[in-house]
């Protein structure tokens, strides 16, 4: 029998011996007697919030999500909002996905917030994560909370937190109130002592108010009144969005939309497929199969709490081409920025932001229009902090990130695939409309731009074995970096942590002006770009890959296509 670390046995105990339900004592008694790893696991560390948030494996545990972290968690959100504004009237907006144990976190929270005497506002039924953004700010909210984990497996959940602005928290408010959450030593020290008369509903009737804002959004109504009868198929891949996506769609135009039913009732167990991503083929599979039924012009996805969104169009041969996050981030920037040029509302006060591992192609579009594009680490809040730097001062016109999540106009303060979706059904009946596919548009863009083609990595290892693994390889990229890779010689080396842009061949470093994140960036002597991330949502270590080269000729597409993959394949062996 494997001996269990004292500590972690500690840690347990002090469960045991609070006050907690006789399951969850049960449960820990077998993990202490029967599964030693797992107990470890479960104990050796506290949830924190990182780039998403609180999130984890459902269970028992400091390193689990379940209702005593949740409340503790929630106590901790609760004394910080107590203290971040004294005397105030504090109201919080809460709403879910459809995950398993979703109305259970939901309600903990909201219980251990009124306990605390603060205001909850409670959607009556569940919403996608750009709606709780968007409720923030419009019901005057101090916080808010949204319970999903995303696109996670189906053994996840999380807790994403959201300050006065719409955002998620970010510093100083995210490790302030982890600080406030580990003052918390003992479950008595959590207020479950719910008060009703300070919880109310947010009926459906706000679905409209959103609603109407996200139609405000269309740029191109002439031109998808001509194509409104234009084949579309979405999926909510078991989620919250499949209420709202094809209203949303419906607001912009558009008549013909066939939703996956096989697919289309929220269930937490995602029984259609192996992972609840869009950014996973697998999970399109179904929609794939229907859109061929119908003859689709456009399939559409999102994942659970419906921020992500995911596109797929018939190619050249007729068969569904999935576009990744970057292909529909350059398209929508591009398509927006030409809309405001030709209206002529560009005019030196707009602009746009990504993130550093998203494609460097939209920030030549954005050069190639003089619109000013803001690079930041990953993660939808650092985004929203840059709208709320410029409020008033400058207009953001839409951005978003390579892992298929965008914004367009700033009511919302997270990625909305809601939105996205209706915008990127306005682009292909807009381009429909001038008699161009997706990909003439795509060769378009690649010729005034250069041809960019991403692909992305991931190396899961999983329990504090595979964090100190993870951990490892990224000291190990800092101490011994790469010389070359794929032939290609490293010019420079960014490494995000330490604040430094290092010049290869000369040794000389420059100061990077960005917040120190655990990211390594290599750009190679062809162009080539390679970001090493650590996953902040999920125990996984994440490559990105970037390339690129002229595309002189749009006929050229395919073929300077296959040799962008071919390079790619080249640095994915690198770190196989």
């Amino acid at each position: 029998m494997s001996v269990i670390d004292p500590a972690t046995l500690s840690k347990a105990q002090s469960w045991l011996d609070g006050n907690i339900d006789e399951e969850s004592k049960n449960e820990i008694k077998k993990l202490i007697d029967e599964n030693p790893s797992e107990l470890l696991d479960s104990f050796y560390r506290d949830l924190e919030f990182g780039t998403g948030g609180l999130r984890g494996l459902m269970g028992v545990g400091t390193n689990r999500m379940n209702v005593y972290t949740v409340g503790m968690a929630t106590q901790g959100l609760a004394n910080y909002l107590l203290k971040c504004f004294p005397g105030e009237d504090i109201k919080v907006a809460i709403t879910h996905d459809s995950r398993i144990n979703n109305t259970l976190f939901a309600t903990t929270t909201a219980n251990v917030l009124t306990a605390n005497g603060i205001k909850v506002l409670y959607f009556k039924e569940m919403r996608p994560t750009p709606m709780l953004s968007f409720a923030v700010r419009h019901y005057g909210c101090k916080s808010g909370v949204m319970i999903t984990a995303s696109h996670n497996p189906k053994e996840y959940n999380g807790y994403k937190a959201y300050w006065e602005d719409g955002a998620q928290v970010v510093a100083p408010h995210d490790t302030n109130i982890i600080k406030e959450v580990q003052k918390i030593t003992s479950f008595d020290m959590v207020n479950w002592n719910k008060k009703d008369e300070l919880f109310s509903y947010i009926e459906e009737d706000f679905d409209a108010i959103y609603l109407d804002l996200v139609k405000g959004l269309s740029l191109a109504p002439e031109e998808i009144q001509k194509q409104k009868s234009m084949p579309i198929v979405f999926s909510p891949i078991h989620g919250a969005s499949g209420k709202m996506v094809p209203a949303a769609i419906k607001a912009f135009g558009f008549d013909n939309i066939h939703v996956v039913k096989e697919q289309a009732e929220p269930d937490g167990t995602f029984p259609t497929v192996v992972y609840p991503n869009p950014e996973e083929a697998e999970a399109l599979t179904l929609s794939v199969k229907l859109g061929k039924e119908v003859g689709a012009e456009l399939i559409l996805a999102c994942d659970p709490d419906g921020d992500r969104y995911a596109a797929a169009v018939p190619n050249e041969s007729g068969e569904f081409e999935l576009l990744n996050g970057n292909q529909t981030g350059s398209l929508l920037t591009y398509y927006l920025l030409s809309r405001w040029k030709e209206a002529g509302k560009l005019d030196g006060k707009q602009f746009m932001v990504n993130t550093i591992v998203t494609t460097e192609l939209i920030d030549r579009i954005c050069e190639g229009f003089g619109v000013k594009c803001f690079s930041v680490l990953t993660g939808f809040k650092n985004i929203a902090a840059i709208i709320l730097e410029l409020e008033g001062k400058e207009k953001f016109v839409g951005g978003g990130e390579e892992s298929y999540g965008y914004l367009v106009g700033d009511f919302v303060r997270d990625k909305d695939g809601v939105s996205a979706c209706a915008m990127v059904a306005e682009v292909i009946a807009y381009y429909k409309s001038q008699g161009k596919t997706v990909f003439d548009v795509l060769a378009e863009i690649y010729e005034k731009f250069g041809f960019y083609k991403e692909n992305l990595i991931s190396v899961t290892k999983k329990g504090k074995d595979g964090a100190e693994q993870i951990q490892a390889l990224m000291t190990n990229f800092r101490d011994n970096p790469p010389k070359e890779m794929n032939g290609q010689k490293v010019e420079k080396i960014v490494d995000v942590k330490a604040s430094t842009i290092t010049e290869v061949a000369t040794g000389k470093v420059e100061k990077l002006d960005m917040d120190k994140s655990n990211v390594m960036q290599f750009y190679l002597a062809d162009g080539s770009k390679i970001s090493a991330r650590p996953s902040g949502t999920e125990p996984k270590i994440k490559y990105y890959f970037s390339v690129n080269q002229p595309l002189d000729n749009g006929k050229e597409y395919r073929s300077c296509e296959k040799e962008l993959t071919q390079k790619l394949e080249g640095l994915k062996q690198y770190f196989s």
